[in-house]
């Protein structure tokens, strides 16, 4: 959230600004009914936004017009004007080809609007779609298209629209009332892929408006869902912010793409039911998945990827060669096969073997632990609604353990211990459950109930620049051998933490100089994942896990394609 008062230079477009229409559904058929008239909250919401936009706007043309110094990563300095001059400016200098080619900028290294006016001297990054800001900035300004495209086909209530997990598209929650309009379904997608085109052809500017709890409560009064955001994550007293693309106002702290006209192709995939929040006490609504690429041969090879992804999927390949399989008598727990057992067994041998080679001792905790246990972790206070909790016969309450950090710490206060006996290296494979909603179980990558390699390691500080590089090092070995690829992040202390800052900080000192070394051997590159880390402490985690072997045939086969259509 932002206390300062900032917005687009760029205006609204005619065709961007919502106008009614009187028509009657034809059919009248519920279910596939298309609103032709802006239902009141839009106008409403226009109404707000338009007062309080004039008045931003007014404010920012009195700033002082103040000299100012921009960095870039050459470490050339630019000129520019406080409050005026925008990042797109500055790219524009540099080349109007690379501008138009630009997702969005990064201002001391926040995301940031690339005609958002730079306010201060600062150092300036500008980022395309293939940089991990340029495609999360486009994602989930796609996200915005297609919110408005369902506004305007049901006059639904929309709830929220990221980018998805796995950075591979982006979905959109809309509550339907489904005595009113029924539920999306893929017959739906083709009308909706139209509205969008229209959008992107319009070439609908994203505006940026910074406005006050009490202003946003009431530009959003229509919408429960908003209202609860808004009252759950700004303090009385601050600021939120709205971005604006057509008819079309959304709570969100952007950063956005500058025009809709920068999405080039467009495509739905799927749609299911959810729950808001993943509460299946609340509210059900309308999930519609999409992916979005700034040119059609991006889509092309993703769609492609896809269906090969498809044909690869583990429960699809589960279930044909008789490994495992899920039962709705224990959802989230896999059923082993023989044959799949056998596999998961030699699996573990392997990860049991390097654990030895490296130092590691196996050890074997409880399934349960009182939890008081769990208070004095953090656990409790912090995780408690993704655990398993239950009450005993004499009143105690007791948990199923989600990982093993805490039985690890009682093994090692268990007896007196000293310099010498570190560092110390504790392997377990013991059983964890973990109480994922239900719409979030996927397969064998979201489950309630697991084993995973699971080592705690128990040292000095002068130790912990080797065992952390020595684990790295222990990961990139086992990746090597299966084949995958990984990137490396840096999580740092979230929001909601426990400890004091200082050791939150020297922690986190010691990570970055272990990251810098390790990538600098290994030629890899690493990034800063602010306030990503868990309660407990900072880590270190990896993205974006692939089979090298899949990408490669995917890339040779697109130029392969490419070869014979130019020959024909």
């Amino acid at each position: 959230m932002s206390n300062e008062a900032t917005a687009s230079a760029a205006a609204v477009p005619k065709e961007g600004t919502p106008t009614k229409k009187s028509s009657k559904n034809p059919k009248g058929n519920k279910k596939n009914m298309v609103v032709e008239e802006l239902p009141e909250f839009v106008d409403h919401r226009i109404k707000v936004w338009d007062e309080l936009y004039k008045k931003q706007s007014e404010m920012l043309a009195a700033k002082p017009d103040e000299d100012i110094k921009i960095t870039l990563p050459n470490g050339n300095e630019v000129e520019g004007k406080a409050w005026k001059t925008t990042p797109y400016d500055v790219a524009m200098g540099i080349s109007p080809g690379l501008a138009r080619a630009l997702i969005v900028a990064k201002v001391n290294e926040k995301v940031w609007d690339m005609t958002r006016p730079l306010e201060a001297d600062c150092s300036l990054e500008l980022c395309k779609f293939d940089s991990e800001d340029g495609s999360y900035t486009f994602w989930h300004s796609s996200a915005h298209i297609l919110g408005e495209a369902l506004e305007l086909k049901y006059g639904c209530k929309l709830t929220v629209g990221p980018p998805t997990n796995d950075r591979k598209g982006f979905y959109y929650d809309a509550y339907m009332d489904g005595s009113k309009q029924g539920n999306i379904s893929e017959k739906d997608f083709k009308e909706l892929e139209k509205r969008v085109q229209k959008i992107v052809k319009s070439k609908q500017p994203f505006n940026r408006l910074v406005m006050k709890k009490e202003e946003a409560l009431e530009m959003f009064k229509f919408n429960k869902f908003k209202k609860i955001l808004i009252n759950e994550k700004v303090a009385d007293g601050t600021t939120c912010t709205a971005y604006r693309c057509g008819p079309l106002i959304d709570l969100c702290t952007g950063p956005h793409i500058p025009t809709t006209g920068l999405v080039k192709a467009f495509a739905l995939t799927k749609n299911s039911a959810a729950y808001w929040k993943g509460d299946a006490k609340n509210d059900s609504v309308q999930r519609v998945y999409g992916v979005s690429f700034p040119d059609k041969k991006s889509m092309k090879q993703h769609l492609r990827l896809l269906k090969e992804a498809a044909e690869r999927d583990h429960r699809k390949i589960g279930a044909e060669q008789k490994l495992f399989f899920f039962d709705i008598m224990s959802p989230g727990s896999c059923f082993f096969l023989p044959h799949g057992a056998r596999i998961y067994n030699k699996l573990v041998s392997f990860i049991r073997r390097c654990y030895r080679e490296r130092g590691f001792d196996e050890v074997i905790t409880p399934n349960i632990f009182n939890c008081e246990l769990w208070k004095t972790s953090g656990h409790y206070q912090n995780y408690r609604d993704d655990m398993f909790l239950f009450e005993t016969a004499d009143k105690e309450e007791y948990g199923m353990k989600p990982m093993n950090c805490p039985g690890h710490c009682l093994m090692f206060r268990h007896t007196a211990r000293s310099y010498k006996d570190l560092p110390m290296r504790f392997a377990d494979f013991g059983v964890l459950h973990r109480n994922e909603k239900s719409g979030s179980l996927t397969g064998l990558t979201r489950v309630r109930r697991f084993q995973q390699d699971d080592a705690h390691i128990f040292c000095a500080k002068d130790q912990i620049f080797q065992e952390v590089k020595g684990a790295l090092e222990f990961m990139k070995y086992v990746y090597d051998a299966m084949g995958f690829t990984f990137h490396l992040n840096l999580s740092t202390r979230p929001d909601k933490y426990v400890g004091e800052i200082k050791v939150w900080d020297e922690a986190e000192k010691q990570l970055q100089k272990v990251l810098e070394t390790f990538c600098s051997e290994h030629k890899m590159k690493w990034a800063t994942d602010a306030g990503g880390g868990a309660f407990y402490g900072s880590n270190i985690h990896q993205q974006r896990i692939y089979v090298d072997n899949i990408e490669a045939r995917s890339e040779r086969g697109e130029e392969e394609r490419e070869a014979e259509d130019k020959a024909r």
